[in-house]
């Protein structure tokens, strides 16, 4: 019986993995299905502090970032600075604007928080390990890749509180901008910091277990999902959104995807990037990180119960983004190979 449950789930990984969809995503699709099934361990009321456990893996998540990062290869990375404007400001710049731009079409207080949520999206900082992994695949700039998504996640633990204090400032509630930098700063800069510090010591034995660390980074992620739905679900906040409204955030979300790709694309011809700069310059630009999104959500939305609404956009993104960069990277990576 083992056995033959063993091959059926081995059968849906292999066929989830041709369609795009790796067992992480499956994964993440589980911890929410298991959140609405199951809320009470992830709430407040539970007798084991799942949440708080959550908390201290954050910081976990960004010293074995640290530990990983290696000084050598971002030195190598850092004189192009026209690739570095142009990813910076896509991720941080073009992204929020567009979020901006649809403010007015979200009318009433239920609205407002998705809208919310789709600009704490648009806020984020770039993902590091599948943009490098994407660029290296579709044969681009791989230390400008390093590069940029590395200082994308450090330069997001001050840019996108920023942005988000702006957008929170102006509407019902309290947001302390110098309180979530503090905190940002004590669970998220130092443990990076201190992993730095620490990566002439401990860097080769953290490379050489990169995929242990990563299933420890997975786990957290899974967990501060996790909590942040059952939340949502035992308050009934998925309740005030029918079937349409997710179709429409779905929808969304893919052309915003597509729109600012696009728009990259168009921007590198332009400023005369040649092939390998203009991959990293869009697949950099593009990508968006589910992880400082779950960071973040815990800081910036502390206690709220909306917390689950909020990460939805960033997972939605998250899955859309590996499915259709993986698809181009692939494809990008046949012309390579033919051009050879």
């Amino acid at each position: 019986m083992k056995d033959t449950d063993s091959n059926r789930w081995q059968r849906i990984s292999n066929l989830a993995k041709r369609a795009g969809l790796d067992d992480f995503l499956l994964a993440l699709i589980g911890v929410v299905i298991l959140a609405y099934l199951w809320p009470y361990p992830g709430t407040d009321a539970s007798p084991v502090p799942l949440a708080e456990i959550a908390n201290y893996g954050v910081s976990l998540i960004f010293f074995f970032y640290g530990l990983r990062l290696s000084p050598q290869k971002l030195r190598a990375g850092l004189s192009n600075w026209r690739l570095h404007i142009v990813v910076h400001v896509s991720t941080f710049i073009l992204f929020p604007l567009l979020a901006l731009g649809v403010r007015p079409f979200f009318v009433g207080e239920e609205n407002h928080t998705l809208w919310l949520a789709i600009f704490f999206l648009a806020a984020l900082p770039s993902t590091v390990s599948s943009s490098v992994v994407m660029v290296s695949m579709a044969g681009g700039n791989i230390p400008g890749a390093i590069f940029n998504a590395s200082i994308s996640s450090l330069l997001g633990v001050f840019i996108t509180p920023i942005w988000m204090g702006l957008v929170l400032e102006a509407g019902p509630g309290e947001f302390e901008l110098t309180e979530v930098m503090i905190k940002l700063v004590l669970q998220v800069l130092l443990p990076v910091v201190l992993g730095v510090l620490l990566y002439g010591r401990y860097g080769a034995f953290a490379e050489r277990n990169k995929a242990t660390l990563r299933y420890i980074d997975q786990f957290i992620i899974l967990l501060i999902v996790y909590t942040s739905f059952c939340e949502s679900f035992e308050n009934r906040l998925f309740s005030q959104f029918d079937a349409a409204t997710m179709l429409w955030l779905t929808l969304g979300i893919i052309m915003l995807f597509f729109l600012v790709y696009y728009l990259l694309m168009v921007l590198c011809r332009l400023i005369g990037f040649n092939r390998e700069d203009q991959i990293t310059a869009v697949f950099c630009g593009t990508k968006k990180s589910l992880v400082q999104g779950a960071v973040m959500s815990k800081v910036l939305f502390a206690g709220a119960a909306s917390a689950g609404i909020i990460l939805l956009p960033i997972m939605i993104y998250h899955a859309f983004q590996l499915l259709v960069v993986s698809i181009i990277a692939q494809r990008l990576a046949r012309q390579n190979e033919a051009g050879a």
